[in-house]
């Protein structure tokens, strides 16, 4: 399986990179990195997961010190069970390889991007 990011091109902004995880490349992205990453737990079927994308993308445009990442839960279901989520979309924010906050469900993005902003202060 090909290990992949999504990458956007904003007309007059930078460039936007949301990594897609896979069991392949988790650790490295995840649990190694060396600076903050928000998971997006998610799959293509949930309506607030669609809801949450423009959200997600705007919020990686303001917030240059986290990385953003999706995980699919249909196709990696052992990271999502390991993670204990019940929920989609559930967000987790990791630091140094370990949790540190985490929330459930579609928000806006001004309290989106302020729940993140706080979590990696």
């Amino acid at each position: 399986m090909a290990i992949w990011h999504k990458i956007y091109k904003l007309s007059a902004g930078p460039m936007i990179m949301i990594v897609v995880l896979t069991k392949d490349n988790f650790e490295k992205e995840v649990l190694k990195s060396d600076k903050p990453i928000l998971v997006e737990f998610w799959a293509e079927w949930c309506g607030p997961c669609r809801m949450m994308a423009p959200v997600i993308d705007d919020a990686s445009k303001e917030i240059n010190n986290v990385k953003f990442a999706k995980l699919n839960i249909d196709e990696e279901n052992e990271i999502a069970s390991k993670y204990n989520v019940q929920s989609i979309p559930t967000f987790i924010i990791f630091k140094l390889g370990k949790e540190t906050n985490r929330v459930v469900g579609y928000m806006n993005k001004d309290d989106f991007i302020d729940r993140i902003k706080k979590a990696t202060k």
